[in-house]
């Protein structure tokens, strides 16, 4: 359900990007018990892309998703569509178990994966409005440009986007622009093309070895991969496991012409900035700018959004950044706003498993890098569950262990501190501090980054 924020502007319906293409209604719920030989939890694009590609390589395999709402409810469905190259965790934790060859390995793959779902979205028909656009980062104060140390000058960055304050950028082309529902649509649309069933509207109740329990009936199957991201914590014993972060994304009414001239953002390329509590944005196909940042980042007890729908006060503080980028857009109206959880492990850094022993696996944690990350981890755990040692399986992420989160109420004092900290920083250096702040190396402590 769709509300009205108080200045007018649609709150929630998942998102924006569903909205555009309609809302699906669940289809092929489980009706009692069964048994299949894979089972995937989580019908987003971790799920969807494993299901796809073990699909590709056995289609005499019998695999089920198994989703609680429908396929791309979730962060897939939701987020900011920066098909991206960066690193899905933190370079010192893969660093530590696999040197920084390791990481160079896992940054390769992820550059080879912008590739893998441009091609597998044109081979296989799925129109997302994929643009390979790359990305624009600019620093807009010293300290900023002191960690960015991008090759952009001012005059450079201004040539393609009029971001005010900005003194330098950086742009890295290996960036799609994507729209999300259109993307997990699509390759939900592919996997059932090649006789996978997603069972939407099932809600997985718990899992163990060999078995996956819903609230429809049992599925029982050797092996049962998790996929659930930023909705792990409400599964039975997985409460601690990932922490369901939030982000918040709004898109305004589309821009005239004369809009459009005073911003100068004529291509297609992605928009970040590089302060602490970062935004992220798009120029999306029909001419508006979606963009998203950090709203109230954790709810108590792990507790998630209700149909994307997110606080007055986090749409304001978007309305904010907005204008604060470019002022002359200071009278354009939002036209939709929603949130959605992304999964964070403890010292935020993805992992890919599996256990031949138990036939259980997991895939998730992408720290909110995910929309690349969710198809190299479909790819490594099909190789992973077929028994292939590649250079996939042979990434730092894979096996990689992290410890749990705290428990409550330490948890929540934990995140609003750690985001209350990130926001003085960045206020300290927008004051004109020369440097990173020291608040932000005591919050990166804090986080365990």
């Amino acid at each position: 359900m769709t509300e009205r924020h108080n200045g007018g502007v649609r709150n929630g319906g998942v998102s924006f990007w569903w909205q555009q293409v309609g809302l699906p209604s669940p289809t092929d719920r489980l009706q009692g018990d069964t048994a299949c030989d894979v089972a995937i939890i989580g019908g987003g694009l971790t799920g969807l892309w494993t299901a796809y590609y073990l699909a590709e390589a056995d289609p005499t395999l019998d695999v089920r998703v198994v989703e609680a709402e429908f396929a791309g409810f979730g962060a897939s469905g939701r987020n900011g569509g920066w098909l991206s190259s960066e690193l899905a965790g933190s370079a010192r934790t893969y660093a530590a178990a696999a040197g920084e060859d390791g990481v160079q390995r896992l940054r390769d793959a992820l550059r080879a994966t912008v590739d893998e779902v441009v091609g597998v979205a044109a081979r296989e028909g799925i129109e997302a409005d994929i643009v390979r656009s790359g990305v624009l980062t600019v620093a807009r104060s010293e300290a900023q440009r002191q960690r960015l140390d991008g090759e952009l000058t001012a005059a450079q960055v201004a040539d393609r986007v009029r971001v005010a304050g900005a003194v330098s950028g950086h742009f890295d082309p290996d960036c799609a622009r994507v729209q999300p529902a259109r993307l997990v649509s699509g390759v939900a649309r592919v996997v059932r093309e090649r006789g996978v069933r997603i069972h939407e509207g099932t809600r997985v109740t718990s899992i163990s070895a060999g078995t996956v329990v819903t609230d429809r009936g049992t599925v029982r199957a050797p092996v049962v991969l998790r996929c659930l991201e930023g909705f792990t914590a409400g599964l039975a014993g997985h409460r601690r496991d990932w922490l369901p972060m939030n982000s918040a994304i709004v898109v305004t009414a589309p821009l005239t012409d004369a809009q459009w001239g005073e911003i100068g953002w004529e291509g297609e390329e992605l928009l970040g900035d590089e302060a602490h509590a970062y935004c992220y944005a798009q120029r999306t196909a029909d001419g508006r700018i979606a963009m998203g940042g950090r709203g109230i980042p954790y709810r108590f007890g792990s507790r998630t959004d209700v149909d994307g729908r997110t606080q007055d006060r986090t749409v304001e503080s978007l309305r904010s950044t907005l204008t604060s980028l470019f002022p002359s857009l200071a009278g354009l109206p939002l036209y939709h706003a929603w949130c959605g959880v992304l999964g964070v492990p403890r010292d935020w850094s993805a992992s890919v498993a599996y256990d031949p022993s138990t036939g259980l696996g997991h895939a998730g944690g992408y720290v909110g890098s995910g929309l690349t990350a969710t198809n190299l981890a479909g790819r490594t755990l099909r190789d992973l569950v077929l028994g292939h040692g590649t250079d996939l399986t042979r990434l730092p992420w894979t096996g990689h262990r992290v410890r749990r989160w705290e428990p409550e109420p330490f948890r929540w004092a934990g995140v609003h501190a750690l985001y209350g900290l990130y926001r003085a920083a960045d206020r300290r250096e927008d004051d004109g501090l020369r440097r990173t702040s020291r608040i932000a190396r005591v919050a990166h402590r804090v986080a365990g980054r």
